[in-house]
């Protein structure tokens, strides 16, 4: 096991970054000879905890499949499942130990519906857009949603596990962030960019690491990252001819009104973080390319992207890329690897108006407390008028199978009461009003 948070396994692979040849050896014969002494039979899990040095402790045995058996199968071209049926239907094993073997490398990466950002707090919901990465002999998906699937608060938030497979690690890596990038789900929030993350820290990629990775990479919790400078004048040369396609698309429409057509404008300001990326479209000689210049390189665009495509695939000059992106008139929603955020695409005389906008604050909810995550509201603490401290609990919110207290902030006043115990509450949804 790779990456854990409180103890929940996040990230697997198979076989171990960490352990020698001698030392996993020498594990594997520990594990046989436990199965003999108790006349063990169907598929278990034998667990040890390896410190610094390679010493090896014994944990537990799991009498049971352990949710990360497809690295194992993977890598071993062992149908664990399979084999469990077959044993409870009688038949005797006919594998031998000496013939299996570690072929390659396989790493699995758990989906949350949770939100890393705000603590990891549950997401419920119905699920809005479902879309799959391509499933392959180097990538797998075990899971049980589809599109229209309800996320309830009443189980846990894996919702499913995405596993891939390389000759050796470094490819493993990167199918599983290209199928990261590629896999689509709205109507929740999940861990996906957050996992993405995790695979592109230089810690993860070299293996130095143990089980504390992540209270010790992400220390202020996970916020969204920017993309990977090698990265970025690729990304905006895609989205600026995503955006000119549009507009192509849109100049072609019939019924216009002859002498104001749709004009196709060539030149677009991208802007990401408020910050201004001036691009230029030329069109190549290939109808389904294009030429994008930034910043005084030239980059083709070549895919068979679609408009109504929420994932883009493509080839921009030397780099193969994929990211998320959805348009809401000039604006897209972008998720690219740990990246999660907005672009706005527009004519340069629009990109200077834009600046002259005033900006838009958000509304104020300091004199209430509102709901962390969705969930049942289990029990209210406090009644109107009761002066609370800070630190004094509040209120009770249960969610993904857990108990959440919500505390004061500051010492204060209660003036209102705005829900019920009993009530199903929404992220952000007012639960009391101070004075």
């Amino acid at each position: 096991c790779s990456i854990q948070r409180r103890y929940q396994k996040v990230v697997e692979e198979a076989p171990s970054v960490f352990l020698n040849d001698e030392t996993r050896s020498k594990m594997m014969a520990q594990a046989v000879a436990l199965a003999k002494a108790v006349n063990y039979q169907s598929a278990g899990t034998v667990e040890m905890v390896v410190d610094e040095k390679r010493n090896f402790y014994f944990l537990e045995m799991n009498t049971r499949l352990q949710v990360e058996h497809p690295i194992t199968e993977m890598i071993t071209g062992v149908d664990l499942v399979e084999w469990m049926i077959r044993i409870a239907d009688g038949e005797h094993l006919t594998i031998k130990q000496e013939s299996v073997g570690i072929n390659g490398w396989s790493m699995e990466a758990r989906i949350y519906a949770e939100n890393p950002s705000r603590g990891f707090l549950p997401s419920t919901g119905r699920v809005r857009k479902y879309q799959t990465p391509p499933i392959s002999q180097h990538v797998r998906l075990d899971t049980g949603i589809e599109e229209g699937s309800e996320i309830s608060m009443f189980y846990d938030p894996m919702i499913a596990k995405l596993v891939t497979w390389g000759e050796t690690r470094e490819q493993a890596m990167e199918t599983m962030g290209d199928s990261l990038n590629r896999y689509y789900i709205r109507g929740v929030d999940t861990n996906i960019a957050f996992l993405s993350s995790i695979i592109n820290k230089p810690n993860f990629r070299s293996g130095e690491f143990n089980t504390s990775f992540i209270e010790k990479e992400y220390q202020n919790n996970f916020s969204t990252e920017p993309i990977d400078a090698s990265l970025h004048p690729y990304v905006i040369s895609a989205i600026s001819a995503i955006h000119h396609r549009h507009h192509i698309r849109a100049g072609t429409i019939s019924g216009q009104i002859k002498g104001y057509g749709r004009h196709v404008n060539l030149n677009w300001v991208v802007i990401m973080e408020d910050v201004e990326y001036l691009t230029q479209i030329q069109q190549a000689e290939d109808d389904n390319e294009m030429i994008v210049v930034f910043e005084g390189s030239s980059y083709k665009v070549v895919d068979n992207w679609r408009i109504s495509d929420p994932v883009y695939v493509g080839r921009v000059g030397d780099k193969d890329i994929n990211f998320q992106i959805e348009k809401s008139d000039f604006r897209y929603d972008i998720i690219c690897d740990s990246y999660i955020g907005k672009a706005m695409v527009c004519r340069p005389e629009t990109a200077r108006l834009n600046r002259l906008m005033p900006v838009k604050m958000p509304p104020d909810h300091s004199r209430h407390l509102l709901s962390p995550m969705p969930g049942l509201l289990v029990s209210l603490l406090v009644e109107v008028g009761q002066k609370v401290k800070a630190g004094e609990e509040l209120a009770v919110i249960e969610a993904m199978k857990m108990e959440n207290s919500l505390q004061a902030e500051q010492s204060c006043v209660v003036a209102k009461i705005l829900v019920e115990p009993g009530d199903k509450l929404e992220v952000d949804q007012p639960i009391l009003e101070f004075e």
